[in-house]
């Protein structure tokens, strides 16, 4: 894959997770590219591309002076007052050193809409305080002078080492019920496709918002189903949950800023990830 521009020096916020992990992984052989992490569980201490970051006690100045990445990719989890900040100091920097963000976002940005799937130009609206708090973030970015940002609005993730599958695999271990929703109509994704989506973002220098989900729809109880198949597990308990009595959609589709054709994925990529 021909590189855009290999001098990129990227910094991952939130590299220690479950899509941080993978985006570095993605990542690392092309770009001079580096991380954050919160606790050591894994011995990143030992990796010197590898910063430790409280956002809750750290000033995010500090990498930023140190790192001076050209890029940033905000995979953080946490506090969501003390990520509102560090983002705000982050739009500083970017501004001051001509930089961009890549911003991991939610379909929980449209949570309050539930009749429809949502598009990159519908207006945000949300009743949770997950999806408030990534639209405060989406639109200080938005604010930003034009190419700063790319906001990234992601469904359910999934993936052979997810922690969505993990859980899962941890409930059937225990016997214990899984929760499904009859009702939620929703996309989903994989950890495998969202770095090369992102890669390719990176490579064509692209900014605006994007809608990275599988083009296709699926109910949360079938595809929890699907799955167990995939996994190859026989008589799995479900326990149904039902917030409504009609359908309901959380679901962020692409009309607007769409990615070539090998960059897409249906539900069914996944499970064919999942598959024993």
């Amino acid at each position: 894959m021909k590189e855009a521009n290999n001098k990129h020096r990227i910094l991952i916020l939130g590299a220690s997770g479950f899509l941080g992990q993978a985006i570095y992984k993605e990542l690392c052989g092309y770009f001079q590219t580096f991380g954050t992490y919160c606790t050591d569980n894994y011995g990143f201490e030992k990796n010197q591309h590898y910063f430790q970051y409280n956002i809750e006690e750290d000033d995010i100045f500090e990498i930023l002076n140190s790192v001076k990445p050209t890029i940033i990719i905000s995979a953080i989890r946490g506090n969501f007052s003390a990520q509102v900040i560090a983002h705000q100091h982050i739009a500083e920097y970017l501004v001051v050193n001509n930089s961009k963000l890549l911003f991991l976002s939610s379909a929980n940005v449209f949570d309050a809409y539930s009749k429809f799937p949502s598009y990159e130009t519908d207006k945000t609206l949300s009743h949770s305080m997950y999806g408030h708090f990534k639209i405060k973030i989406e639109n200080m970015l938005l604010r930003l002078p034009k190419g700063h940002a790319t906001i990234i609005r992601l469904p359910m993730v999934f993936g052979a080492q997810s922690p969505r599958i993990q859980e899962i695999k941890f409930f059937i271990k225990e016997k214990q019920p899984i929760e499904v929703f009859p009702n939620l109509i929703m996309n989903v994704t994989t950890d495998t496709k969202l770095t090369q989506q992102l890669h390719y973002l990176i490579n064509r220098n692209k900014s605006g918002i994007f809608h990275l989900g599988s083009s296709d729809l699926v109910h949360h109880d079938d595809f929890f189903k699907e799955i167990m198949l995939s996994l190859g597990v026989v008589n799995p308990m479900f326990k149904q949950v039902f917030t409504t009595n009609d359908d309901r959609y959380l679901a962020v589709l692409s009309k607007v800023n769409k990615l070539p054709k090998h960059l897409q994925l249906v539900s069914q990529d996944i499970l064919t990830e999942l598959e024993v």
